[in-house]
C-alpha cells in the first residue's frame, strides 16, 4: 500500500499561530491560558481558558471580525462561517503554503477534506434566537451552514474548490483523529493521493462554559495551576479553540513534488468502551484496545514506541483511566516510553485536539524533542509508575502513538515515524 506522509501544517492555536511559534512553545513549555474577560462573573465559577491570539470574533457579524492582516478571506466567504471557520480558513492557508502547493495540486479529484468540528453554538444560539423573535424572514440565509455541525467541510471545501472526497466527523473529543484515521486509509488504499486533516472550535463561552455543568473544568484562577494532566491536584480541563490543518501525502506525491514531510503515517486503530455516554471505561479498556490495533496493523511493538501523547485532558477519571490502558499496553516497556500531554499547555481542544496534538508530535518527530508535562508537581499515585518529564527532552522520538477519546467511549490511537 502507499506510504503516507504529513507535507504540511497550518496553527491557529492557544500557543501560537505559526509553525515557529508552535515550536518554541512547545519546547518551552509555555501555555496559552489567560483569565477570559467574558467568565469573569461571580456567577460564573471556571475562569481560564486558552485563548486564540490577535483573533478577535465576539460579534455575530463576521464583518466586525479582526484577524492578521496577513491573511486575505474574502467577504463573501465570511459570511458564511462560525469563528471555527475563520481559524481553520487560516490554518488552511498555512498548510498549504507550508506544503508548497499549488493551485492544480489543491483543486483536482485526488484531493480530498477531512474536518470536524463541533459546530458553532454560538451562532446557533443566535440564529435560533432570530427566528424565534423576528420570524423567519428576519434569518440568515447563510446562518444554518455557518453553525451546524458539518460547517468546516461546507465552507472549505467550496472555498478552496476541493474536488476529491469529503466528510465532517463528530465523535466528541476524538472527531479530528478519526478524521486523520480515515484520511490514512482514503491514501494507503490508493483512493486519493492527497488529503487536508482540519479540526477546529469557536473556544468561546458558548462552546466551552456548558461542560462546567458536567462538572469537568477546572475552577483554578492561576493559569500555572489550571490544567495538570497527571497531577494529583488536578479538577478539571481548560477549555480552547483554534484550528489546525494536517496536509497529508502518498510517498509518490511527496517524490514529485521534492519536498521533505515533516514525518510518516504509519496507521491508526479505534475502539469503543461500551461503558458510559460520558465517563472513559475506568480501566481503560477501549483506548487500549485503540492502541493495540494500531500498533498491530502497523507491525510496531510496545518497545519501539518513544513517546505517547496523551489524551489526558486532567480530569480525575479520564487521566486514571488513560493511565490504565497505557500499563496494559506497554508492560514491561511503560518505563522506556515517555508519556504527556500537551493539552497542559494548550487546554483542551475537544473535536480539534486529536488533529492540534498530531500536529504536535509530527513537530517533535520532525525537529527531534519530546514535550514535557507542563504543570506536573506531585504526581496521582494512580500514575506514578509512567514515565512523565517534567521538562522536555531534546531527543529525537523514532516512534509516536497518538491517543484521543472522546464521548461514548470512543478511542482512537494512531502511530507516526520519523523520517530518517
Amino acid at each position: 500500500m502507499p506510504r503516507v506522509f504529513i507535507t504540511g501544517l497550518g496553527f491557529v492555536t492557544s500557543i501560537g499561530n505559526d509553525v515557529t511559534t508552535v515550536t518554541r512553545n512547545l519546547r518551552e513549555l509555555r501555555h496559552g491560558f489567560e483569565l477570559y474577560p467574558p467568565f469573569q462573573k461571580p456567577e460564573i465559577p471556571v475562569k481560564i481558558i486558552g485563548t486564540i491570539k490577535d483573533f478577535t470574533t465576539d460579534s455575530v457579524d463576521p464583518e466586525d471580525w479582526t484577524f492578521p492582516s496577513r491573511y486575505r478571506v474574502k467577504r463573501e466567504l465570511l459570511r458564511s462561517m462560525a469563528p471555527n471557520g475563520l481559524f481553520a480558513h487560516c490554518a488552511m492557508l498555512q498548510a498549504i503554503e507550508d506544503a508548497k502547493l499549488t493551485e492544480a495540486d489543491i483543486s483536482n479529484p485526488l484531493t480530498g477534506l477531512y474536518a470536524a468540528s463541533g459546530g458553532s453554538p454560538f451562532l446557533t444560539h443566535h440564529h435560533h434566537e432570530r427566528l424565534t423573535k423576528f420570524g423567519v424572514t428576519r434569518c440568515s440565509p447563510l446562518g444554518i451552514v455557518a453553525s451546524i455541525v458539518g460547517t468546516l467541510n461546507f465552507n472549505l471545501v467550496a472555498a478552496f474548490k476541493i474536488l476529491g472526497v469529503s466528510c465532517g466527523f463528530s465523535s466528541a473529543c476524538a472527531s479530528s483523529a478519526h478524521a486523520l484515521g480515515f484520511g490514512f486509509d482514503e491514501l494507503a488504499l490508493g483512493r486519493q493521493k492527497r488529503m487536508f486533516i482540519v479540526g477546529a472550535e469557536d473556544g468561546n463561552t458558548d462552546a466551552i462554559l456548558p461542560f462546567a455543568g458536567m462538572r469537568t473544568l477546572s475552577l483554578q484562577t492561576d493559569p500555572a495551576l489550571a490544567s495538570r494532566p497527571f497531577d494529583a491536584a488536578r479538577d478539571g480541563f481548560v477549555g480552547t479553540g483554534g484550528g489546525v490543518v494536517l496536509v497529508l501525502e502518498t510517498e509518490d506525491e511527496v517524490t514529485r513534488r521534492g519536498v521533505t514531510p515533516y514525518a510518516e503515517v504509519l496507521g491508526w486503530g479505534q475502539a469503543s468502551d461500551g461503558h458510559n455516554v460520558a465517563i472513559s471505561h475506568p480501566e481503560g479498556s477501549g483506548s487500549a484496545a485503540a492502541m493495540s490495533l494500531a500498533l498491530r496493523s502497523t507491525g510496531i511493538t510496545p518497545d519501539q514506541v518513544d513517546y505517547v501523547n496523551a489524551h489526558a485532558t486532567s480530569t480525575i477519571i479520564g487521566d486514571i483511566s488513560e493511565a490504565r490502558a497505557l500499563r496494559s499496553v506497554f508492560r514491561d516497556s511503560l518505563q522506556n516510553v515517555a508519556v504527556s500531554s500537551t493539552k497542559a499547555l494548550t487546554g483542551h481542544g475537544l473535536s480539534l485536539a486529536g488533529a492540534m496534538e498530531s500536529a504536535f508530535s509530527a513537530l517533535a518527530l520532525r525537529d527531534g524533542f519530546i514535550p514535557g508535562n507542563a504543570h506536573l508537581s506531585q504526581v496521582d499515585p494512580e500514575c506514578a509508575d509512567l514515565n512523565l518529564p517534567r521538562t522536555s527532552e531534546n531527543r529525537a522520538p523514532g516512534i509516536v502513538i497518538k491517543n484521543s477519546s472522546g464521548f461514548g467511549g470512543a478511542n482512537v490511537a494512531l502511530v507516526f515515524k520519523r523520517v530518517a
